[in-house]
């Protein structure tokens, strides 16, 4: 690991801790010349997550276009960063635990839908009028009385 301070390719491994789902291990390290400190990530590269859209058109699967999805739907709400932070972590765990690398982007909605619902109602109303595009009033009604 080369040092980011000065360049140096010589660095030692001062403190090793893994995330609680062990997907990420974080390393403080030192440089053997300059002796400044800094931290690295680890996480496992896997085949990348293809989402397919509504209208057959595919991309790759963006964490953080998720991660704002999901923001815009908990504003005001007792969600805080953390819990979106575990529910795109949580998200992005299954699809790659999954049978295929192509995900259709309606399956993702169902996955957050799910986590959102038992979070906060109100965050799970929002994003689902987004996620099933209630055309109407009575559809957005139809899905509070599913909740109560």
């Amino acid at each position: 690991m080369k040092c980011p301070y000065c360049n140096f390719d010589n660095t030692d491994v001062i403190e090793t801790r893994d995330s609680e789902d062990l997907s990420v291990t974080r390393r403080r390290r030192t440089c053997s010349k300059c002796e400044k400190r800094f931290t690295t990530y680890e996480r496992i590269e896997t085949v990348p997550i293809t989402v397919i859209k509504k209208d057959d058109r595919r991309e790759t699967f963006d964490r953080e276009k998720l991660k704002r999805g999901i923001w815009r739907a908990s504003g005001k709400t007792t969600i805080k960063a953390t819990d979106v932070d575990r529910i795109v972590d949580e998200v992005e765990r299954e699809l790659i635990g999954g049978d295929s690398t192509e995900v259709a982007s309606k399956k993702i909605g169902e996955l957050v839908a799910k986590r959102l619902k038992k979070l906060d109602k109100l965050a799970y109303i929002r994003f689902a009028s987004v996620f099933k595009q209630f055309v109407d009033i009575e559809d957005l009604d139809k899905e509070i009385k599913k909740l109560l």
